[in-house]
């Protein structure tokens, strides 16, 4: 049931990916510099959760627990080795319930032996949970994803979220390596972050509403669907915006449907250190294959200089 599952989760959203739906991000505008002044060589490096990375965007939690998922994470970790991304998995749960599925997960590391890779959980796992799918992939970082609107539309999702207090502080304490509190595309609030660095988090991935909807897509495969709560949620730049003043207490990473360069400028701008991208990156492997990926990012880092050329800035903090 679990790799059933995780095959409709992808395939559903292939289909979200191929939509246009409007984005906050175009309501967005730089003020344009006629003469733009550049001191310093542009250099793409930032650092989330105590980790330095040559590019300030990743490839972010998307699949596993199942063999469709197994080659997708194969192909994403070939291209996350050829452009030096950092990559994540995605949920190690079905892993955790099952020990044959670990090697839908563990192919990432396999594939990418020396890259700088995420493991990641739901926040109901315990931290022995956290620790063995660290171990799994002998992870650089954990991810703890909070995701309860998904749970409660899932027709066989959780129900009780009581304990996720307790796991993430225990998790963020004790598991050994770096933790970053991630949504999975409702936002998180000004509230919901000071809560976190509350509970020792010092990295949180805001995740807003504007790519991959897990209420949609659980909605497809209810009996009877919850259609109004298809908008649920902040969007990206909503959360960035409402988090803005604690970008200095806590590292800050935007996802949640982000498109292209520019969008991740408008996302720097707004607070965010680096940037995680799913839907858009498996929309790319879907339409042309690794080799294709690659080259679009590639190009991207190139644009993401020329866009931080135009507006006079050499480093992803100013």
């Amino acid at each position: 049931m679990t790799s059933i599952r995780k095959d409709d989760h992808i395939r559903l959203a292939l289909q979200q990916s191929e939509e246009n739906p409007a984005s906050d991000f175009d309501r967005i505008r730089f003020v344009h510099r006629s003469i733009p002044i550049n001191k310093d060589p542009i250099s793409l490096h930032t650092t989330i959760a105590g980790l330095e990375m040559n590019f300030p965007f990743y490839i972010n939690a998307m699949t596993g627990g199942s063999e469709t998922a197994k080659k997708i994470n194969a192909q994403l970790a070939q291209v996350a080795k050829a452009t030096g991304l950092a990559m994540a998995t995605g949920s190690l749960s079905a892993a955790l319930k099952d020990p044959k599925l670990e090697e839908s997960y563990r192919i990432v590391r396999d594939t990418f032996e020396d890259g700088m890779i995420f493991a990641n959980i739901g926040a109901d796992r315990t931290l022995e949970d956290a620790r063995k799918a660290v171990k799994i992939l002998n992870a650089n970082a954990l991810q703890i994803h909070l995701n309860a609107p998904q749970e409660i539309v899932m027709p066989e999702g959780d129900r009780e979220f009581h304990l996720w207090e307790k796991n993430i502080s225990d998790i963020v304490k004790n598991v050994g390596v770096e933790v970053i509190v991630k949504e999975v595309g409702f936002g998180m609030s000004r509230h919901t972050v000071n809560h976190l660095i509350g509970l020792g988090v010092k990295t949180v991935d805001v995740s807003g509403r504007g790519g991959t909807n897990f209420i949609r897509i659980e909605n497809a495969r209810r009996p009877i669907a919850l259609e109004y709560l298809d908008e649920w949620g902040l969007s990206t730049v909503e959360s960035l915006i409402d988090c803005y003043a604690l970008s200095d207490k806590v590292d800050v990473i935007a996802s949640g449907g982000i498109r292209h360069p520019l969008d991740m400028a408008k996302a720097f701008a707004l607070g965010a250190k680096a940037i995680g991208l799913s839907g858009t990156i498996l929309s790319l492997l879907q339409s042309g294959g690794v080799k294709y990926a690659i080259s679009v990012i590639e190009n991207w880092k190139e644009e993401l200089r020329m866009i931080m050329l135009m507006l006079g800035v050499s480093h992803i903090e100013e």
